[in-house]
């Protein structure tokens, strides 16, 4: 009997626990975050400890890429690493297991590094599959130049059957790339659209054919040479079904012998004006403010036919008291599960908080009539995208930045002092298990990825046909190949830019 009672107690308290909005671990994540965060970013828009811990990303996990990029914000040693799938999963277990005591469950994390489809198929979803296990909401990171068969490689397991529900993946475009198949020097942003389509058309196949769903983001790094394309990309490709767009303005960080241009012509307002030609209205990028404004500027919104119609209105107060509400009432409650645990939740949610239905329905009559009144949202449906925008800084002030912060020091230089108040607000992380640190994504890329990859190297030697160690270039795989190819191609560059979101 005394049995009996333990064990039904032990099980009303797991229901409990996993009906609860928050998981405990994350509540305590989620404060312990807000509290390191600088003043300056503590504003009623702020994500950052209200909603999420931020986003994470892998490093030193497959360095190498077959495409070549002006600019690359890989080191210049990155591509004499070759791709290994054992250190591939074993860094990912250790990153995400840090991650995750640190940072709390139910996380977005990139896996990223040179070029993920140059892992073998296995191996990669072996390291979707780990990050999954830490309760990591994993995302591939990829130019995008792979076929059909190395995407069903990865989603079905030797079986035959879908080893995932739902796979989400980034894919990188822009005409700064170099190497793509059939398209090795584009000479426009238009040039690349055949591409970005058949990217979108290999998962929609994927959804059709195994039921396997799919979330797709688009980057695409931004320079002097291509921002007056950016609004026509958007033009171009909102039907495509991408979920997100995100443009990074290139920063001067990675391989010098890539950098080409005067990245630093045009601001990052002359970036998002052209994201907004290409929306087709004001953005409001200060309803949800990621870290530092000066990092992120982020909108959700939907299309109703060809009008975007951002979900809330900054210059309205009732939309920002939606907001507000939001945090308070979901904070960060994981909407991805499944039915009968979603409204458990829910329930548990907006019962303590009478009023949050009121300000839903009020906000969801201002979104239809905003959207064109009810008929138009029947005619034209739902789609939601996102558009982001991701500002990098220049390794010259982020190495003086980050060894003052390490020092506990505050620069007297205005534009250094800046780089450190952007890299205590950043949002973007990345794990190092050896010293129990988050680290930057800038600090990452400007200051430790080059130590990083050159002792990589010497673990992880590229040894050529007849002995050679001296690192060759990579080949580009093959129509169909599902793994990742070993054999040289003399002359072709092999950096491409490693962005984050």
């Amino acid at each position: 009997m005394v049995r009996a009672v333990a064990a039904l107690a032990a099980k009303a308290r797991a229901l409990e626990l996993a009906t609860r909005p928050m998981a405990p671990e994350l509540e305590a994540a989620l404060a312990r975050r807000w509290e390191e965060l600088p003043d300056h970013v503590k504003t009623p828009a702020q994500v950052l400890g209200r909603r999420m811990s931020g986003c994470e990303g892998t490093h030193g996990v497959f360095p190498r890429c077959d495409l070549a990029c002006t600019p690359c914000y890989h080191s210049a040693e990155a591509n004499r690493v070759r791709i290994d799938g054992a250190h591939t999963l074993a860094e990912v277990n250790a990153q995400m297991r840090l991650l995750h005591e640190q940072r709390g469950p139910g996380q977005h994390a990139q896996l990223i590094g040179g070029e993920v489809t140059l892992l073998p198929a296995e191996d990669h979803a072996a390291a979707l599959l780990a990050m999954r296990r830490h309760k990591r909401k994993p995302m591939s990171m990829s130019h995008g130049d792979f076929d059909y068969e190395y995407l069903l490689a990865v989603a079905l397991g030797q079986d035959g059957r879908p080893r995932f529900e739902h796979l989400s993946f980034a894919g990188h475009f822009d005409s700064l790339m170099f190497g793509r198949r059939g398209l090795r020097r584009p000479r426009s942003e238009a040039e690349l659209n055949p591409a970005r389509r058949s990217f979108c058309e290999m998962f929609q196949r994927l959804e059709r054919e195994h039921r396997v769903s799919h979330y797709l983001a688009h980057n695409m790094t931004v320079t002097p040479r291509n921002v007056g394309q950016v609004a026509q990309v958007i033009r171009d490709c909102r039907d495509y079904g991408f979920r997100m767009f995100s443009f990074q303005p290139a920063a001067f960080v990675g391989n010098r012998a890539r950098w080409k241009e005067d990245y630093r012509q045009f601001t990052d307002d002359e970036v998002w004006a052209q994201v907004e030609d290409g929306v087709g209205c004001r953005l409001p990028a200060d309803v949800f403010q990621v870290g530092d404004p000066r990092c992120n500027r982020t909108v959700h919104g939907v299309f109703v036919g060809e009008q975007y119609v951002p979900l809330l209105d900054s210059t309205d107060s009732r939309d920002l008291a939606v907001r507000d509400a939001y945090y308070e009432v979901f904070a960060g409650m994981d909407f991805e599960v499944s039915g009968p645990l979603l409204a458990a939740r829910l329930a548990r949610a907006v019962v303590p908080h009478p009023r949050a239905p009121g300000l839903a329905i009020g906000w969801a009559r201002r979104f239809v009539s905003r959207a064109g009144g009810l008929r138009a949202v029947r005619r034209h449906g739902l789609r939601p995208v996102t558009f982001v925008m991701h500002s990098f800084m220049d390794a010259r002030v982020v190495r003086p930045a980050w060894e003052l912060t390490r020092n506990g020091l505050v620069a007297e230089d205005p534009e250094v002092r800046a780089a450190q108040e952007r890299l205590a607000a950043c949002s973007y992380a990345m794990a190092h298990p050896e010293t129990g640190e988050l680290v930057p994504a800038c600090v990452q890329h400007s200051v430790l990825d080059p130590v990083e990859n050159v002792r990589l190297a010497r673990l992880l030697p590229v040894v050529v046909p007849g002995g050679s160690r001296r690192p060759p270039d990579i080949a580009p795989r093959e129509p169909g190949a599902t793994s990742a190819p070993h054999t040289p191609a003399a002359g072709l560059a092999t950096e491409r830019d490693a962005t984050g979101s």
